[in-house]
């Protein structure tokens, strides 16, 4: 089940609310129809989603009672939660990889299929931040299983993030405030992302899709070129839109879940992008590995080799592919660069200029990131850069309409303009209630014709998966 689907929309959603709202037991009514919702696609694996749950409620608590063991059970807990990643996301490519390296030597190992289940890598991380954050006194462990496994499996950020910590929300799992405002504010979020999915994500999809489904030798530059834009548009208003999806839910239901998402596309330099882009991820990353490890603070060498790693292990958690482990090192050798001096340069830039070099440098990282295979990818961009073959047979003209058209162009305008005051860092996205309420006719006629055009997108039955659910 996903947020954009006439079964959430009209269904499963609505008759939550009234649940959540009439009944008095709010954690009790989440937590059920939180487990409802992950099982509506992946029943099997409800029973790893709570034993996670289990598992890190467990460690949490024992690491409150017993300071003496805290640092065991601290990577106890750490390990037995990656430990599950590594086998049902990771074992299958390290198995390949091996039997590859020793294929002349030996006969493969086989392994039976491990199915990948759904949003195994948010609630890992989600898992992990929690011990840390107990383990250095940042918040008390939760005493009440029910209440832990709730955040745990709480539906609007359960498969897809943002990754909400604990310690962001700790104060709102025993109590919460739920105002009209606020009820009105999460669900205008919550149509700007539902906008942002089926309007724009959804549209640019089909080229995008198309044109990566033709082999690179049949494609033109310009095909090249329309293939890319579109899926970076796509990757963007997709996951964007879910994350305003679920933070306008969370309003709905009286958590604050923090921002994902500041217009990346409007960054003067990659060091600025991934302060934009992910937040929930990538400031996990810098809070869980890049300063344990030292971040910046030892030497500049230190630092060059920390945020290499960071970024590798960032292309591996995004799949096991070496397509996303080169998108990750790809990142990392430009933000070593920029640590390098390149940053410097970038400021002193006109702003345009720094912001379409970064914008082409994420673009060809987002090749990697969409292409099925390294030789692909590679031969890709090899015909972005003008080396498309004299055979190249495919018209773009056939899968670039003037819907399409449209929808790249909004996206692009909506997600590159920079306005003046802007600040660099994301900002915090909880509505300001004063304004919502200050110009409420106009934004509830937006909000509704949006809403409008949604569904008469989704009744025509357009592509509707979102990028993030495979990760």
């Amino acid at each position: 089940m996903v947020f954009s689907s006439a079964t959430f929309l009209f269904y499963f959603f609505p008759v939550f609310l009234i649940l959540y709202y009439v009944l008095p037991w709010k954690n009790p009514v989440l937590l059920v129809a939180s487990l409802v919702f992950y099982a509506w696609g992946e029943p099997r694996f409800v029973p790893l989603l709570m034993f996670s749950a289990v598992l890190n409620y467990g460690v949490g608590y024992a690491m409150s009672r017993f300071a003496a063991q805290k640092k065991a059970l601290l990577w106890f807990g750490i390990a037995a939660n990656l430990i599950f990643l590594m086998y049902y996301k990771y074992i299958g490519f390290f198995v390949s990889v091996l039997n590859e390296a020793v294929s002349l030597f030996s006969s493969p190992i086989k392994l039976p299929e491990v199915i990948l289940p759904l949003g195994i890598s948010f609630f890992t991380f989600q898992g992990v931040s929690y011990l840390i954050d107990v383990y250095r006194g940042d918040v008390g462990a939760q005493k009440s299983f029910w209440n832990f496994a709730m955040y745990k499996a709480m539906f609007p950020q359960l498969i897809a993030g943002p990754i909400v910590r604990y310690k962001q929300i700790a104060h709102e799992v025993d109590h919460r405030d739920i105002t009209n405002a606020r009820v009105l504010a999460g669900l205008q979020q919550f149509i700007i992302g539902l906008a942002q999915k089926v309007l724009i994500a959804n549209t640019v999809a089909l080229p995008a899709d198309s044109i990566f489904a033709v082999p690179p030798d049949q494609l033109s530059t310009t095909s090249a070129w329309i293939g890319i834009a579109c899926y970076s548009i796509q990757i963007l208003y997709d996951f964007a839109g879910y994350s305003n999806m679920a933070i306008g839910i969370g309003h709905m239901i009286g958590f604050s879940y923090p921002p994902n998402f500041n217009r990346p596309y409007s960054s003067t330099s990659v060091t600025e992008f991934w302060r934009r882009w992910h937040i929930s991820l990538s400031s996990w990353f810098r809070d869980y590995l890049y300063i344990p490890l030292g971040g910046n603070r030892i030497s500049a060498a230190r630092t060059y080799v920390n945020l290499a790693m960071v970024f590798l292990l960032c292309g591996l958690w995004h799949g096991a592919a070496w397509t996303f482990i080169i998108w990750g090192a790809w990142h990392g050798v430009l933000l070593v660069i920029e640590r390098m001096g390149l940053g410097r340069l970038l400021e002193r830039m006109p702003q345009t200029i720094a912001q379409i070099y970064t914008l082409l440098v994420v673009m060809i990282g987002w090749v990697f990131f969409r292409a099925n295979d390294v030789p692909y990818a590679l031969r890709f961009l090899e015909v972005m850069f003008g080396k498309a073959s004299a055979d190249a047979t495919h018209p773009w003209q056939m899968d670039f309409g003037p819907a399409a058209a449209v929808a790249l162009l909004a996206g692009v305008l909506i997600a590159t303009w920079r306005f003046p005051e802007e600040k660099v860092k994301g900002r915090d996205v909880r509505p300001r209630m004063r304004t919502v309420m200050s110009s409420m006719p106009l934004r509830v006629a937006g909000a509704v014709s949006a809403f409008v055009l949604c569904v008469a997108s989704l009744a025509a039955g357009t592509y509707n998966p979102f990028i993030y659910f495979r990760f």
